[in-house]
């Protein structure tokens, strides 16, 4: 599993110019799936997430999480984090899980964050618009 984690201002998704997903201060989270992905990894993510101490405090140091600060986040799934550039200019998604599995495995993650902040999301499969301020800027790649 990987995940982008992105400090934002503002993020939102939107599928043929309507809004599924949208918020202020918080993360925007890219998230992908490859096989051997499990509830156990899920649940390990979810709570390196949410306890990233990449939030400002009122010194304007990066030491509070989402948590402290009450933040939201946005889950976007995206299979091409499992790109193989390797061979060729073409990307290879062959370590990207299959849709049916991620679209499982993604929504579980989703659920997950839920019982701990506000998550908004996309549309999983969907050819999405994503618009994000990114604060500092602070991006963070995890992987498990």
């Amino acid at each position: 599993m990987r995940v982008i984690v992105q400090r934002v201002s503002h993020a939102k998704c939107m599928v043929d110019n309507k809004v599924t997903g949208e918020i202020t201060n918080g993360f925007m989270l890219l998230v992908g799936f490859t096989n051997g992905d499990n509830i156990d990894i899920i649940n390990y993510m979810v709570k390196k997430i949410i306890n990233l101490r990449i939030m400002d405090d009122d010194n304007h140091i990066m030491n509070k999480s989402i948590l402290d600060t009450g933040g939201s986040i946005l889950s976007i799934s995206q299979f091409t984090l499992y790109a193989d550039t390797k061979k060729g200019n073409r990307p290879s998604y062959i370590n990207a899980l299959n849709n049916q599995e991620a679209k499982i495995l993604y929504e579980k993650f989703n659920e997950e964050l839920r019982k701990y902040v506000k998550v908004e999301e996309g549309l999983f499969g969907a050819d999405m618009e994503i618009c994000l301020v990114n604060t500092g800027p602070t991006t963070i790649i995890l992987e498990r």
